[in-house]
């Protein structure tokens, strides 16, 4: 296995510019000054991204009240996702990284194991990004059931 780079408490969250599901450009320091949520899942509408995407949907006034605002990113293309967006009534941006450069930037792309399998994919990956534009908590291979639960009793004070 060749080793990736991982983003670690501390390091810069690396800036991006990606077009949400409606096409409209969302950079990182639009959040500046700001906490920010941002998590890399594989696919939009497969059953495990529609669980995580609807925990982070239900509990967005939770996070919000923590002070964190949430981003999701994934390789779909803009119109996949404005569905997924639809179909779920999800309440916060998704934004399209067909080329992979800010997953594989994030270290959120990479070789993983898949039933046994090396393979090369999305690495689900959650990360706080604090208002200065830092990463405060950064977490790889993530569960999509219950992972909010946790980061919600883990969030920084």
């Amino acid at each position: 296995m060749t080793e990736q780079q991982r983003l670690s408490p501390g390091d810069q969250a690396p800036a991006f510019t990606l077009p949400d599901s409606e096409g409209r450009p969302v950079s990182l320091s639009d959040y500046l000054g700001k906490s920010v949520v941002v998590y890399f899942y594989p696919a939009a509408g497969t059953p495990g991204c529609t669980k995580q995407a609807c925990d982070f949907r239900d509990n967005l006034g939770d996070l919000a009240g923590s002070g964190y605002e949430v981003v999701g990113i994934s390789p779909d293309k803009p119109e996949k996702l404005a569905k997924f967006v639809a179909a779920e009534g999800l309440n916060f941006p998704l934004l399209s990284d067909v080329d992979k450069t800010v997953l594989t930037a994030w270290g959120a792309f990479g070789e993983k194991q898949n039933y046994g399998r090396t393979v090369q994919g999305v690495i689900r990956s959650t990360f706080l990004v604090g208002p200065d534009g830092t990463i405060v908590k950064a977490m790889y291979n993530v569960r999509a059931t219950g992972h909010v639960a946790k980061l919600l009793r883990e969030l920084p004070a």
